[in-house]
């Protein structure tokens, strides 16, 4: 299923030709085959013809690729869909191992969602557009409108560590690696997808850095799984941040999170918010990071730790000391897609809290022995 999957989703090209009954009626498997390029419902119809050449049932799913666009209350209409995927009946004793798009449907068993499209995302996955979406299943029987699954926030995230060295002159310097999964791999793979230049490869890298430090230098950067879509995007490159540490007198103020913003400035708005946030998909960040520090100094004090739990969102960070390394952690999960206008307040407040925890600062002072 995984071959055949990845065969639609990198070998049948894009080409939507949608002249009069072209964007209402899917092309021939065959035709697909042969000329290797279709439409949304085109791949999923050659999809689903090779599913059952070996056996496998699978049934188109009409869905619109904008969550919320459709729901159950949504008055029928022609107009309400604009993308086609499948729902594969999956054999029994198939382990579900990676296959994490499921659900258990009361006359099909269990079946498998699969964007045949959505050449970035691994085959067992779907991108945060599609969780928790309404789509039209088709099957003998008629259409059904089900929800689709939402998958765990650790399927969709970055988890990103940096071991660094602070000089007595401020100066920050050290290597990061970032491993990104769901759809934080997806934005990158897409961003490079025709690239051919080293130096434009960093530049997401380099964009990523200048919302956080005023001044760096990328020093090495390298690009990993890039064509692997089936394993985490990896980004390894090493930096140099001057005038990172800033002096008060005799003391040295450093912020423990080095890069990366979680914040948003969204709803720092005068007007009252009429409808609710929209999360693009669940997802899990972590940070750590490591900071040598410079021969001679030692920690005064450190930013509390922050521990905010809501419904939809929690967020966790902690600085503390080991030895002459100061270790900043932190997680930011977003565990419910849609935050309603009587809690927009929450995540106001939850914005908030992060944005004071990024500007943080520890201060060290010359140490005493």
């Amino acid at each position: 299923m995984k071959a055949l999957g990845e065969f639609a989703q990198r070998d049948i090209r894009y080409v939507a030709i949608e002249l009069g009954i072209g964007g209402w009626q899917p092309h021939p498997a065959a035709e697909v085959f042969a000329h290797h390029y279709g439409d949304c419902k085109d791949k999923a119809t050659l999809m689903g013809a090779m599913l059952h050449e070996i056996g496998i049932d699978s049934y188109y799913v009409v869905i619109n690729s904008e969550r919320g666009s459709v729901t159950p209350e949504t008055p029928a209409h022609m107009g309400g869909f604009d993308h086609v995927i499948l729902a594969i009946k999956l054999p029994d004793g198939v382990s579900e191992g990676s296959l994490a798009a499921t659900m258990i449907h009361p006359k099909l068993g269990k079946i498998l969602f699969f964007d045949p499209t959505d050449e970035l995302t691994p085959f067992g996955q779907l991108s945060g557009a599609l969780q928790a979406n309404y789509g039209l299943l088709v099957t003998p029987d008629g259409g059904e409108l089900v929800e689709l699954p939402e998958l765990p926030p650790a399927m969709n995230g970055i988890q990103r560590t940096a071991k660094l060295n602070l000089s007595a002159a401020g100066t920050l310097s050290g290597e990061v690696q970032e491993t990104r999964v769901g759809d934080r791999a997806w934005s990158q793979r897409w961003a490079l997808r025709t690239v051919t230049k080293d130096t434009d490869r960093i530049k997401p890298i380099e964009t990523l850095l200048s919302h956080s430090l005023a001044t760096f230098q990328i020093t090495n950067a390298s690009v990993g799984n890039l064509q692997l879509t089936d394993q985490p995007f990896l980004y390894n490159y090493s930096v140099v941040a001057q005038n990172y540490a800033k002096s008060a007198g005799n003391l040295l103020l450093v912020r423990p999170r080095f890069i990366g913003n979680k914040s948003s400035d969204l709803l720092e708005t005068k007007e009252p918010r009429k409808y609710a946030v929209e999360f693009d998909g669940p997802s899990r960040d972590s940070d750590t990071f490591e900071i040598t520090l410079p021969p001679g100094y030692e920690v005064d004090d450190l930013p509390p730790p922050v521990n905010a739990d809501y419904s939809f969102a929690s967020y966790h960070s902690k600085t503390e000391v080991n030895g002459n390394t100061l270790k900043y952690t932190r997680t930011f999960e977003i565990k419910e897609l849609s935050v309603p206008v009587n809690k927009v307040e929450d995540l106001k407040k939850l914005y908030r809290i992060i944005a004071g925890d990024e500007r943080n600062t520890a201060v060290l002072r010359p140490a005493t022995h």
